[in-house]
C-alpha cells in the first residue's frame, strides 16, 4: 500500500509550463500537485465557496492574494479563503512544486 500519494507525481516542465495532476479525490476535498517551471504560472482565480490552501515542497514561487504579492519558499502553507483571488508564479530558474487543497468540493 502506498499512503505517500506525491511519491507517484513525477513532473519535470519546461520553461513557462505547468505539469499538474490530482492527488485524491474524495467526497470532501481535491487535492492536486502543480509543478511550476521557470516563468510558470497559476493564473489568478477564486473559489466563491471553497478554501484552497497551498503547500510549497520544493522551490519558491510568488503567491498572488487578492493585492498582495510574496515570495513563498518551501516548506511552507499558505491559507487562501473562500472568495479570495490567489494563484502563483515561478519566478526562479528552477521548478518549484506546490499542492493545492481544495474543501469543500464545490457543489457540496
Amino acid at each position: 500500500m502506498v499512503l505517500d500519494l506525491l511519491s507517484e507525481f513525477d513532473a519535470a516542465p519546461d520553461a513557462g509550463a505547468v505539469d499538474s495532476g490530482e492527488l485524491a479525490v474524495t467526497d470532501d476535498v481535491l487535492v492536486k500537485a502543480f509543478a511550476l517551471g521557470p516563468d510558470a504560472s497559476i493564473a489568478p482565480h477564486e473559489h466563491a465557496g471553497a478554501t484552497n490552501v497551498f503547500h510549497v515542497l520544493q522551490g519558491t514561487v510568488t503567491v498572488e492574494r487578492d493585492d498582495e504579492t510574496v515570495s513563498v519558499s518551501a516548506p511552507a502553507v499558505v491559507l487562501n479563503e473562500r472568495g479570495q483571488v490567489h494563484g502563483a508564479h515561478n519566478e526562479t530558474d528552477e521548478v518549484a512544486v506546490l499542492t493545492a487543497s481544495l474543501c469543500p468540493l464545490p457543489g457540496q
